[in-house]
C-alpha cells in the first residue's frame, strides 16, 4: 500500500536525519558518549515496538463495539498527529540541528552518559511512536501483515534516501524531498479524516447531512481501480455524505489559513 510506503520513507527518513546529527555531535567525544547515545537509539526504537505492541494488545482485549470505537478514534487521532507533525517540521526544520545539539550539550553537562542516551531515546522513539499510530491507523481496515512488505520497502527507501542526502547527490536534495512528502502526508490526513468521519456516522455519532451530496460513480467508481485507489489514499468518495464533503474542504480550507496567515501578519509587522 502507498501510503504505509509513505509514511514509514517519511519517518524513518527523519529518524536517519536525527541519528545522523546525534552521530556527528558524538564524534571524538570519547567511547562512553558514543555508548550513550547508541543505547538510547536502540531504548527508542524498543519503546516504539512496546508501543505497537500494547495498542494490538489493547485492540484484542475490547469488545466488537469497544473495537469499533477504538479504530476511529485512532483514525482520527492519527490524521491530527500527521497533521501537526508536518506543520511543526515546516516551523522548526531549519533549527533541529542547532535544537539537538544544543540538548545535547546541556544533558552530557548536567547528567552525562544517561543523559546523552534519554535525550536520543526521546527524539528516536517519537519518531517511531509516530509510524505505529500512523500505520495502526491505517491498519484498522487491512491489518498488520498487509502492511507489512510496503513498510519494509519505505524503511529501505528511507535508508537509500538517506545514504545519497549524506553523499550531497544533487538529484536528491534533503530539503526538497521533506517538502514533497510532508505535501503527501497531508493528502494522506485528508483520507484519514474522512475514513474516520464516516465510522463516526456508521456509529451515529454525528448527522451524515444530506446523503449522499453527489453521485459520480459513473464517471469514477470508488469501490474498483483508480476509484478505489484514490478513496484508500485521498479520501475520495463517489456518493459523499455531506459531513464527509465539510471535513475535507474544512481540512484543506485550515490548512491553506495556515500558510496565507503567517505571511499576511509578517507584512503588517513590516509595514
Amino acid at each position: 500500500m502507498l501510503n504505509a510506503f509513505i509514511i514509514v520513507w517519511r519517518e524513518s527518513l527523519e529518524a536517519m536525519l536525527v541519528i545522523g546529527i546525534l552521530a556527528a555531535w558524538a564524534t571524538g567525544r570519547g567511547g562512553g558518549v558514543r555508548t550513550g547515545l547508541w543505547s538510547g537509539v536502540a531504548a527508542g526504537a524498543a519503546l516504539a515496538v512496546a508501543l505497537a505492541a500494547v495498542m494490538q494488545g489493547t485492540l484484542g482485549s475490547l469488545s466488537d463495539r469497544g473495537q469499533e470505537i477504538f479504530q476511529a478514534l485512532l483514525i482520527l487521532f492519527a490524521a491530527a498527529l500527521m497533521t501537526h507533525m508536518v506543520l511543526w517540521m515546516r516551523r522548526h526544520a531549519r533549527g533541529l540541528r542547532r535544537e539537538m545539539e544544543g540538548a545535547l550539550d546541556r544533558a552530557a553537562e548536567l547528567r552525562g552518559a544517561w543523559g546523552i542516551a534519554a535525550v536520543a531515546a526521546l527524539a528516536v522513539s517519537r519518531e517511531g511512536a509516530e509510524t505505529v499510530i500512523f500505520l495502526q491507523g491505517i491498519a484498522t481496515g487491512s491489518g498488520w501483515g498487509a502492511l507489512l512488505p510496503s513498510a519494509l520497502a519505505g524503511f529501505g527507501a528511507a535508508a537509500l534516501t538517506a545514504w545519497a542526502a549524506a553523499r550531497g547527490l544533487r538529484l536528491l536534495p534533503q530539503h526538497q524531498v521533506l517538502r514533497v512528502s510532508a505535501n503527501l502526508l497531508l493528502l494522506f490526513a485528508a483520507g484519514m479524516l474522512v475514513l474516520g468521519t464516516d465510522r463516526l456516522i456508521g456509529m451515529e455519532w454525528i448527522p451524515p447531512g444530506i446523503d449522499p451530496l453527489w453521485d459520480t460513480s459513473a464517471l469514477l467508481d470508488d469501490g474498483r481501480g483508480l476509484g478505489k485507489w484514490l478513496a484508500d489514499l485521498f479520501g475520495y468518495r463517489a456518493r459523499p455524505a455531506a459531513a464527509d464533503v465539510l471535513v475535507f474542504f474544512g481540512f484543506w480550507a485550515l490548512m491553506a489559513a495556515q500558510r496565507w496567515w503567517p505571511g499576511r501578519a509578517q507584512q503588517r509587522v513590516k509595514a
